[in-house]
């Protein structure tokens, strides 16, 4: 009986330790970090973002068997957005990752993005974001994802306050429901630029929170300003805690093509002016 209970012990154990690796199922690297604040394409406008984000202190072991370190890797995604409505827009991400000189590809992520029309020109403003992604095993133990992100924002002249509740649902054997909030605030120093600051947390399975110690948040220091019609944003990381990537540099550089039949060469409203700085952090392959 002692011998069978010690098998016991150790299966169930072993089986702890499987799950633990299994509901991780997510690469520590992020293809995009950003916080929503609801502006979008003009209707029947294009645009197109360029998302790079390099880990230079990072995660050396992998999250899961068959995934990859976060440490000293290149992440990013190219971003294709259309406005349909003055309330609803659609995007396209192609994320990839570059590690050891190996360009790795986690296929695509598909966007469509409710929000309150003329976001850009009111006090309060909200939307909602829902994202579906197909993840390689590289990056995550779960095929397909979904993340559902509210929007819910405040500024006046010269300061924002946006949130980010995010639920990040995977879908499969491996799959949960996770909380990774996102907020930003920001101070408006002139036309177009802005300095703040930006929070990105991953808490764990909802209902069941990692320690603190395995959560991972993140603290940015961030400033968006244009170049021409060029819209940059940049900021640089730093992890709060043990599962957090210790240091990561984020860029997003952006453009909006002139809308069809005006003379405007940009109406793509946001938080850092024209640019919209958006969207997660993140397939949940992501922490962010």
């Amino acid at each position: 009986m002692c011998r069978l209970r010690k098998h016991r012990v150790l299966a169930g154990a072993a089986l702890t330790l499987l799950g633990a690796l299994g509901c991780s199922g997510r690469a520590q690297a992020t293809d995009e970090i950003q916080v929503y604040n609801a502006g979008i394409a003009a209707v029947g406008q294009f645009t197109i973002q360029q998302h790079l984000n390099y880990v230079g202190i990072g995660q050396k072991d992998p999250p899961f068997p068959g995934g990859f370190p976060s440490n000293h890797s290149l992440n990013g995604t190219p971003e294709f957005a259309y406005g349909m409505t003055d309330w609803w827009e659609l995007g396209l991400y192609l994320p990839f990752a570059v590690q050891d000189r190996q360009f790795l590809s986690d296929a695509f992520k598909l966007r469509t993005l409710f929000v309150s029309p003329n976001a850009d020109k009111r006090n309060l403003f909200y939307g909602i974001n829902f994202e579906l992604s197909y993840q390689m095993p590289k990056f995550a133990q779960t095929r397909w994802g979904l993340e559902i992100r509210p929007i819910i924002g405040m500024r006046n002249a010269d300061y924002e306050f946006i949130v980010n509740p995010i639920v990040d649902v995977g879908f499969g054997k491996y799959g949960e429901a996770d909380f990774a909030p996102a907020a930003r605030v920001a101070r408006k120093l002139k036309d177009n630029v802005y300095v703040g600051l930006e929070y990105y947390g991953d808490f764990g399975k909802i209902g069941a929170f990692s320690p603190l110690a395995e959560q991972q948040h993140t603290l940015f220091a961030v400033t968006d300003f244009k170049v021409g019609d060029v819209d940059i944003d940049f900021g640089v990381g730093y992890g709060l805690t043990r599962a957090s990537d210790r240091l990561v540099v984020k860029t997003i550089i952006g453009y909006a093509f002139p809308v069809p039949g005006t003379k405007e060469s940009s109406e793509r409203a946001s938080a850092s002016g024209p640019i919209n700085p958006m969207a997660h952090l993140s397939a949940r392959s992501t922490p962010y």
